[in-house]
């Protein structure tokens, strides 16, 4: 993962509302949650949560499929864990004194 990409990630992530709909759909499972599920229980207007989810879509952290007349929401959590794992990857690496610290994340696959 690169700087710009993560730098891009944490902006969306760094709304309360794209925060809390983004903790909705990760509690959710793989099988995500319909719109109108994620609405009805953060009890936002339906304007506000298309702004909201357009932006974690456009930065790759949610997916969306329509099923029948049904917009699911699904967390994309691949690239949660390489951003997790962005963050964690060099945790204390300039402290010689830290040793191997064990931060509970998966290294990503992207060395960058």
């Amino acid at each position: 993962m690169d700087v710009e990409l993560a730098a891009q990630q944490l902006e969306a992530l760094g709304n309360i509302t794209r925060l809390r709909i983004y903790r909705a759909l990760v509690r959710a499972g793989p099988s995500g949650l319909p719109v109108a599920r994620v609405q009805a229980q953060l009890e936002l207007p339906a304007s506000t949560l298309s702004h909201h989810l357009h932006k974690l879509v456009s930065q790759g952290l949610v997916r969306q499929e329509r099923s029948g007349t049904t917009l699911n929401c699904h967390t994309e959590y691949p690239a949660m864990i390489a951003l997790l794992g962005y963050l964690a990857d060099e945790c204390c690496a300039d402290d010689p004194e830290a040793g191997d610290l064990d931060t509970g994340i998966r290294p990503s696959k992207d060395p960058a």
